[in-house]
């Protein structure tokens, strides 16, 4: 079957902000749904992440690490231990916070999610060579490092 051909004039497809907005939509919903059939969303992924490759954590601490927002952090975070993944536990410097520690069950969840993220990407940057998936992904780096925000913990986690 011929693909239709894009009615959208070429001046509006030239746009790069309009591009990467447009792969970005793609690229949030091949992860979500992924997620999603695993009963997980971003925050979990990116939570235990952060818990795996920089140790334990205060819940600002994890927020300022993952972007996710501290009002949004109390959720994630009671998800996250009614499934296990986590641990709660008194900071033995400073009783009135909490210390986050990723579990067992926690690691082996974040390598399946781990999976399902890098098959979502696969899916993603299937046209693109195996050059021109690092190209794309060191040009991006450039663009968001050059456009990060001044107060980290204040974005959305992917």
């Amino acid at each position: 079957m011929t693909p239709t051909p894009d009615p959208t004039p070429a001046r509006l497809r030239a746009i790069p902000s309009r591009l990467i907005a447009g792969a970005a939509v793609v690229a949030d919903r091949l992860v979500s749904e992924r997620l999603a059939a695993e009963g997980a969303r971003k925050w979990h992924f990116a939570v235990l992440v952060a818990l795996a490759d920089a140790g334990a954590a205060s819940q600002a601490e994890l927020s300022r690490r993952t972007g996710i927002y501290r009002s949004d952090m109390v959720a994630v975070l009671n998800e996250l231990s009614d499934a296990s993944c986590i641990r709660r536990e008194p900071d033995p410097v400073d009783r009135r916070r909490n210390v986050i520690t990723l579990t067992a069950t926690g690691r082996r969840r974040m390598e399946r999610l781990d999976a399902l993220i890098a098959d979502a990407q696969r899916e993603l940057l299937a046209p693109l060579t195996a050059a021109q998936q690092g190209q794309l992904t060191r040009l991006l780096t450039v663009l968001t490092e050059h456009h990060r925000p001044s107060h980290p913990g204040r974005g959305e986690a992917h």
